[in-house]
């Protein structure tokens, strides 16, 4: 077990001084400014494995994992060789490639959910595009949307949105325009009765529900499969789109996502991160005849100078070509129970007020006591819990990204016994939060 230590962070509090005079807040995505807990953000420069380390030198066992995007691992040896041979013949073109052909064969030939793909740089662009399509199709405008869930950062999706806003305690975003956002139906999630009830005020004004089949921007929400498959009842009986926003649970809960997991088919399906092997990418696929909509094939237009540009494809198919072997996500998956169960044991024999919720190889750490919270509201607002933990973790050599409301990710880097080793800090940093917690009491 590695021993406790005070992270030193000079030379981070140095750089981020001097970021704080080119960025606002010093950070060029907000949950990176570690204001919901303690000290100044680390500044990173290396991963392997699952070991990362920060301008102080310090070294941690990483749980973030780039946000979720490196299922490999950092550095993998088939990533980091297909990256350097793709940058050996040009890092853009602007131009179709073989690269995106290879990627998409990929991914299709093993997801009976969609025909016909388009890569993106990212996420939110997938989702805003998908988004536009979604109401290209049917010729609807209004969408519903479910709070708990993020879906990037566009205008009609920023309402009651999770993720970074939530950290700092905000509903939405200034700057959305009130006829934007009235368009957005925002229903709680697992509410069957909410669903239909919308749905028959407004069905035939909505182009899709979007929702994150598996929400983990906000805490993991896990949903029952009897909403999602309520969901999908209603959509097809009323002509609406269903929309699987797979960004984070594409590729990390099945090859084929959630809507695999659950065997539940979406209308329309977004994905992003594990597809870039650590590099900005995002996609979004559908059926032959909804893609047909999309330009230049139809009316609705959407373009992107760096889209399926050769050095993320190349990483994409490295990383997915591992995540396609046989019993790769069956091994996650028992590896991340073992190390959940390994600290959920331990909680419940201290009778801490604490546990780690999973799926796949995700896990969120709840410190209200509740084995299944389904929506937003149940979560509880106060985390100083998640403070005192992320505090007394980084101390000792674990880095989880500094926030409570997001979720945690296992790589195929964290082996059976770096597991064993994190669990053991786990229990110990409970057992000194907690211990705490009653002196002060």
């Amino acid at each position: 077990m590695s021993a406790k230590h005070t992270v030193k962070r000079s030379t981070s509090a140095e750089l981020f001084e001097i970021s704080k005079t080119y960025f606002p807040g010093g950070v060029n995505s907000p949950v990176r400014a570690f204001k919901s807990v303690e000290g100044t953000p680390l500044f990173l420069k290396k991963g392997d494995g699952c070991r990362i380390w920060d301008e102080d030198d310090n070294e941690f066992i990483d749980f973030c994992c780039s946000w979720g995007p490196l299922i490999l691992g950092h550095n993998h040896p088939a990533v980091y060789s297909k990256i350097v041979g793709a940058l050996q013949n040009g890092a853009s073109f602007g131009a179709p490639t073989r690269l995106e052909n290879e990627l998409a064969e990929l991914i299709l030939s093993r997801n009976p959910y969609i025909d016909k793909i388009r890569f993106t740089s990212s996420g939110t662009e997938a989702v805003m595009s998908a988004l536009r399509l979604a109401r290209g199709f049917t010729g609807k405008d209004k969408i519903i949307k479910f709070e708990g869930c993020y879906h990037g950062h566009s205008d009609a999706l920023l309402v009651k949105a999770g993720s970074g806003l939530i950290t700092f305690g905000e509903s939405s975003s200034a700057g959305v325009p009130a006829n934007v956002a009235k368009d957005t139906l925002v229903l709680p999630l697992n509410d069957i009765e909410a669903l239909k009830k919308c749905i028959s005020e407004h069905k035939d004004e909505i182009a899709c529900a979007v929702i994150e089949p598996i929400p983990a921007n906000n805490g993991l929400l896990l949903q029952e499969k009897t909403f999602l498959l309520a969901l999908r009842e209603l959509c097809t009986e009323n002509g609406i789109l269903l929309f699987f926003d797979e960004v984070i649970s594409g590729f990390r809960v099945a090859f084929s996502g959630a809507a695999e997991y659950y065997g539940i088919a979406p209308d329309l399906v977004t994905y992003g991160k594990i597809i870039g092997g650590g590099l900005p990418v995002g996609a979004y696929g559908a059926s032959k005849e909804i893609m047909a909509c999309v330009s230049p094939d139809g009316p609705v237009y959407q373009a992107g100078t760096l889209s399926g540009n050769p050095v993320a494809m190349a990483a994409g198919i490295a990383q997915l070509t591992e995540c396609s072997k046989p019993g790769f996500y069956e091994d996650q998956e028992v590896r991340t129970k073992v190390f959940v169960d390994t600290i959920n044991t331990h909680a419940k024999a201290k009778g801490y007020n604490f546990e780690l919720v999973t799926i796949g190889s995700i896990f969120w750490l709840s410190f209200d006591g509740k084995k299944r919270i389904h929506q937003a509201e149940e979560i509880n607002p106060d985390m100083t819990g998640f403070k005192n933990i992320h505090r007394e973790l980084l101390n000792r050599g674990v880095y989880l990204g500094p926030s409570g409301y997001e979720v945690g990710f296992v790589s195929q880097a964290h082996t059976t016994e770096i597991l064993a080793e994190s669990a053991a800090i786990f229990c110990e940093a409970m057992d000194v939060i907690y211990a705490l917690a009653l002196n002060v009491n």
